[in-house]
């Protein structure tokens, strides 16, 4: 049975390599071989009637380093999610003051949560070094490493909406220079995690996970979120803000027609082998991200490209109309589609919902918030709901205003729903389980056991 904590987009448990059948036989035999005494004796033969006491944990079993241990990338989707939330606070489409005191209370806890997130991360990276292999092999927790650029985002997308209005100054040169480690991490990951999945985990197409999306989702939010800074940037920076707009493209060039890559692969898999099992009912809905956050990112960049390129006499040649403003009206009606497309997804996402009636909690139900959040924004630049907002702001129509709304106030009830599930099971400790550990440590045990009975072979 898979533990309590088990992400909801891994699939059946945590042995999933495709070449260790063989391996983990070896393992369960030399776990269950006899040990033979001196004498040639299995000990297993000898009648014990004395009950053996329970063997204490060790420190690095239970307190602190118990956690620390634990900590998979995989926590930093509770940032994606507070993240979206807070923006969605800031920019609902029917505005409040209340609504934006809110908005600023989340991203305080958002800050808070992203740094003691890394600081546990990096603690465990220092003090277990050993555990990056194994979670690098790990099909599923390795690719969580994207989601550090991702939670990143969320948070310099706020400091855009917040700090920067209220602050002025050189606030912009924060939100700037945070973007700027965001977009390198944001390549990295859609560069190195792809590839480790095809050298590394030999994954099958029925095994394969929508969360194969999550490390080419890094650039896409990124180029958004390059389009929001060069919309603060002050205008006697164009050649900055031109550089960064140019940027964005390059950024979403590389994670946008990736994500339809593994799309179709996601939807091959879907159609050829079986829906996901209960425990990985919720990544159903990762799908909406990139088709949310595409069309949020070509409707800002586009915007912010009209007055820019035209300021900097970028693509002179073209005579008829500005560049700038080709480019937002193509974003525009990608973007369109893009939400017509993410209609599809979320109902195939629904239906599989409705079809499982009960599937355990994990962690993997922020899989709930961050895509649908993004599919809701697109009125006021922001996934599915974020899309919603960013089209209704651009479209004269009230249709996409409520929707917008509808979709916000959605986003912002599931988050109060996973938030207090996942504090209830932190408080237990049920949450703090790491199935990269579980399976190395299993390992490191089977090599101590064959190599005890190695060395008492020889001496009989």
């Amino acid at each position: 049975m898979d533990h309590p904590a088990a992400l909801s987009i891994e699939l059946g448990g945590h042995g999933d390599r495709e070449q260790e059948p063989h391996q983990l036989s070896q393992i369960e035999a030399a776990l269950n071989r006899p040990r033979l005494t001196t004498n040639g004796e299995s000990s297993d033969s000898k009648d014990t009637t004395a009950t053996p006491k329970p063997t204490p944990l060790s420190k690095h079993h239970r307190g602190w380093r118990k956690i620390v241990r634990n900590f998979e990338p995989s926590w930093f989707v509770v940032n994606m999610g507070t993240g979206i939330v807070s923006t969605l606070l800031h920019n609902f489409p029917y505005h409040a003051r209340w609504l934006v005191y809110l908005s600023y209370i989340m991203f305080v806890l958002n800050i808070g949560l992203f740094l003691i997130f890394s600081t546990l991360t990096l603690l465990r990276y220092t003090l277990y070094p050993y555990l990056w292999k194994p979670m690098i092999r790990h099909p599923q927790q390795s690719l969580f490493l994207s989601t550090f650029p991702l939670a990143l985002a969320t948070i310099i997308n706020m400091i855009v909406f917040a700090c920067v209005p209220a602050w002025g100054g050189n606030t912009w040169k924060l939100a700037w220079g945070l973007w700027w480690i965001d977009a390198v991490l944001a390549v990295a990951s859609c560069f190195y995690l792809p590839f480790v999945i095809m050298a590394v985990h030999h994954k099958q197409i029925e095994t394969m996970t929508a969360i194969w999306i999550f490390p080419v989702v890094a650039p896409i939010l990124a180029s958004a979120t390059g389009g929001l800074v060069t919309g603060i940037m002050p205008t006697s920076h164009e050649q900055e803000k031109l550089i960064t707009v140019i940027t964005s493209y390059v950024l979403f060039g590389t994670g946008f027609p990736m994500a339809l890559i593994i799309l179709v692969i996601y939807f091959l898999r879907l159609t050829t082998a079986r829906l996901p099992p209960r425990e990985a009912i919720v990544s159903t809905f990762i799908p909406l991200g990139p088709l949310g956050m595409g069309g949020f990112s070509l409707i800002t960049l586009g915007k912010v490209s009209m007055g820019l390129f035209e300021q900097t006499y970028t693509l002179p040649a073209s005579k008829l109309v500005y560049a700038g403003d080709f480019l937002y009206l193509l974003g525009f009606c990608i973007a369109l589609m893009l939400w017509g497309f993410g209609l599809v997804w979320l109902f195939f996402a629904l239906a599989t919902i409705v079809r499982t009636p009960r599937f355990p909690f994990n962690m993997g139900w922020w899989g709930f918030v961050f895509p649908l959040g993004y599919v809701v924004y697109e009125q006021n630049p922001f996934i599915y709901a974020t899309s919603t907002n960013a089209l209704a702001e651009e479209l004269p129509s009230a249709f996409f205003r409520v929707l917008g709304a509808i979709f916000s106030v959605s986003v912002m009830l599931l988050w109060v729903v996973v938030a207090i599930g996942t504090l209830q099971r932190s408080w237990t400790g049920k949450m703090f389980y790491s199935p990269c550990l579980a399976e190395f440590e299993k390992e490191e045990s089977a090599r101590l056991v064959l190599a005890q009975n190695g060395e008492e072979s020889k001496e009989v």
